[in-house]
């Protein structure tokens, strides 16, 4: 059913804001990474773990919390991640030593999970086919502010507050959403539409998820590019600021213009969807994203031909690689979900416990080499890259990927209503 403008975009932002979790929690600390570890005295990889905690807890935090809100309902789950988010941030921000915050931080990742789990389930209650990939782009568009805005906020804050001050803003932050929903998101899975199975329907659902070729293709690409994505992630802030010798501000404004592009192809993706075919997309920014990393693995390696030129060379390869994600991810998503209605949060789930978990052990890999180089972070998301083209390929190759859209499909579907309170 059609929505009125007010009610979407009021949906559109608490959405947004929901997806906006992940980016926030791990981007605005990124300046202050080489602060940590002087402040406790570790190395790169040792601070590196406090980003692969918060993947690990966001990993395990959507397998347990989007079956729950299949048989719970969205909004019960929701507000209470909400809240132990607010709480877990405040914990963070007094954390003694590095150990501490990388327990909280998986705290941390576990409550915030809720939101990025319950926002994609929330979508498949309401949308279906072209209309929910549209509608996916459009999240992007507010939740694609939050890698712009997020580096540069949190480079900000450093030159007022010391790191700490990160994770109070990040508290007020879950506090203020989980006000929102109260108020203003309804149910959108209503009672004679919830999964009785309990774990053990959750589990059989798991099983028949993982033995789905088509669902494990998009996946496990989608996840390989992500996890690509989080190496540079992780390693971006020691390359920048420790090779190219760049300060917090510099880099945050780098990273969040890298972000730009994540942006961009998040509404060209929008635009074109209906048009052309969403595995089409797929495959074009899995291609354009082995481009990148391959094209920044050559950089790095012809280090000693770009002197003085480093770092304006591996900027736009960076910046491909990033923007990609953005005809990758709405794409992969909605292909992935696409077959599972009645069971959204358990799939949701599964995706991004695939996501993470690859995340979550590429992080601290990158700081193995040390902060002296940008090599290991380039090779890693090159061969992440070029893994993930091969696994879509492998997986969904001759599945009824050129399957003609149903009249269905290309119309929203709101068996529960707007969802908005």
């Amino acid at each position: 059913m059609s929505q009125p403008n007010a009610s979407r975009l009021k949906l559109v932002l608490i959405l947004g804001a929901l997806g906006a979790f992940g980016p926030l929690s791990i981007d605005m600390y990124l300046p202050a990474l080489p602060a940590l570890t002087h402040d406790f005295g570790t190395g790169a990889s040792e601070v590196q773990l406090t980003l692969s905690a918060f993947f690990f807890g966001l990993a395990l935090g959507q397998a347990i919390v989007g079956p729950l809100s299949d048989a719970l309902g969205r909004r019960r789950p929701l507000l209470i991640g909400l809240g132990a988010y607010a709480l877990a941030s405040l914990l963070c921000a007094t954390a003694p030593n590095i150990w501490a915050l990388v327990g909280f931080r998986f705290v941390q990742g576990f409550a915030g999970a809720a939101g990025m789990v319950v926002s994609r389930a929330i979508v498949r209650d309401l949308y279906t086919g072209v209309a929910a990939a549209r509608f996916m782009s459009v999240l992007m568009l507010v939740g694609g502010l939050a890698p712009i805005l997020a580096p540069i906020l949190g480079g900000q804050l450093l030159q007022f507050s010391p790191w700490q001050g990160i994770f109070l803003f990040l508290a007020l932050f879950g506090g203020l959403l989980w006000v929102a929903i109260e108020r203003g998101l309804g149910e959108t899975l209503p009672a004679g539409r919830r999964q009785t199975e309990g774990l053990r329907g959750t589990l059989v659902t798991f099983r028949t998820l993982l033995t789905d070729r088509r669902f494990m293709g998009y996946a496990v690409a989608c996840g390989l590019a992500i996890a690509a994505m989080f190496s540079y992630i992780s390693g971006s802030s020691f390359v920048f600021q420790s090779v190219y010798g760049v300060s917090p501000q510099t880099f945050s404004f780098i990273f969040g213009g890298n972000a730009i592009g994540l942006l961009i192809m998040g509404q060209v993706n929008g635009r074109l969807v209906g048009r052309v075919a969403p595995i089409r997309m797929l495959t074009i920014g899995l291609c354009a994203a082995a481009v990148g990393g391959l094209t920044l693995l050559l950089v790095v390696l012809s280090g000693d031909l770009l002197q003085g030129v480093g770092l304006f060379a591996i900027v736009p390869s960076l910046f491909l690689v990033v923007a990609s994600l953005g005809l990758i991810m709405p794409n992969a998503t909605v292909l992935a979900l696409s077959g599972s209605p009645k069971t959204a949060g358990a799939a949701s789930a599964l995706l991004g416990v695939l996501q993470f978990s690859l995340g979550a052990g590429v992080a601290p890999i990158v700081g193995m080499g040390g902060a002296a180089t940008a090599l290991p972070m380039a090779l890693l998301i090159a061969v992440l890259e070029l893994c993930a083209l091969g696994a879509l390929a492998v997986l969904t190759f001759g599945i009824g990927l050129q399957r003609p859209l149903t009249p269905r499909e290309m119309t929203t579907t709101s068996p529960s209503g707007d969802g908005l309170g």
